[in-house]
């Protein structure tokens, strides 16, 4: 059995790892972006998109339904890139995700708290209907970002992946070892429908070359994760 860590408490619950997500539906959309583009989404000088070559890098655009998870049953999406500490060599790799919505408050204090993710509570929807899902986010009734893909059925057996993903955590640069499990229903990038409002995200998104067909896009439901207590970045 793995030992417990306890991080603390937010608001009355006591925080500890590792932190097993139980069930979650989750897509995982990769887009080709342009390099310079996406550093300038970065926040702070400690972290640098992967260049997979000719000035392209990698966004990943994640949306999910958290059904049992410690920290609530909510909705969230993750806005990222591939990237890699500055000077660490080459065969290092996490996600950086840059804006991560949810729709639950306490989701959000112990995101930003405990792991430095730039969780923020807002208006977020997930639609099932006519064979498509549809994830959505809106600001005063006004469409932020839509995301509608064909709900595919499993592909096979599930595949859990190892990664890391990076943060600022009280401005310093941090890290929290994760596995995943991967949704392993193919979806067709031409069947993915994305449509940008006006405001914040959506210009930053279009300064990606959004909308547009992914790269790949996958789903998955009925799929868990295990969040390992993270650390600061070392050189």
């Amino acid at each position: 059995m793995t030992e417990q860590t306890v991080w603390g408490e937010i608001q009355g619950q006591t925080i500890t790892f590792p932190m097993e997500v139980e069930e979650m539906d989750a897509a995982t959309l990769v887009f080709s972006v342009p390099a310079d583009a996406a550093q300038a989404l970065l926040p702070g000088e400690d972290f640098e998109v992967l260049d997979v070559g000719g000035g392209v890098a990698q966004f990943v655009l994640a949306l999910v339904d958290y059904h049992r998870n410690p920290w609530g049953d909510y909705l969230e999406l993750n806005l990222g890139f591939l990237v890699r500490p500055v000077g660490a060599s080459d065969d290092v790799m996490g996600s950086f995700v840059y804006r991560m919505p949810v729709d639950q408050a306490f989701t959000c204090q112990a995101g930003n708290e405990v792991m430095g993710f730039p969780k923020t509570v807002e208006d977020l929807s997930r639609v099932d209907a006519e064979g498509r899902v549809t994830f959505a986010m809106h600001d005063a009734g006004e469409l932020v970002l839509s995301v509608s893909f064909p709900a595919v059925a499993s592909g096979g057996e599930t595949v859990s992946m190892d990664t890391v993903s990076y943060s600022y955590l009280n401005g310093v640069a941090y890290e929290t070892p994760l596995t995943l499990d991967l949704g392993t229903g193919v979806i067709d990038p031409a069947d993915v429908v994305i449509e940008l409002g006006p405001g914040t995200i959506g210009d930053e998104l279009r300064s990606l070359g959004l909308p547009k067909a992914p790269d790949m896009a996958t789903w998955g439901t009925a799929l868990a994760g295990t969040f390992l207590l993270g650390r600061p970045v070392t050189r």
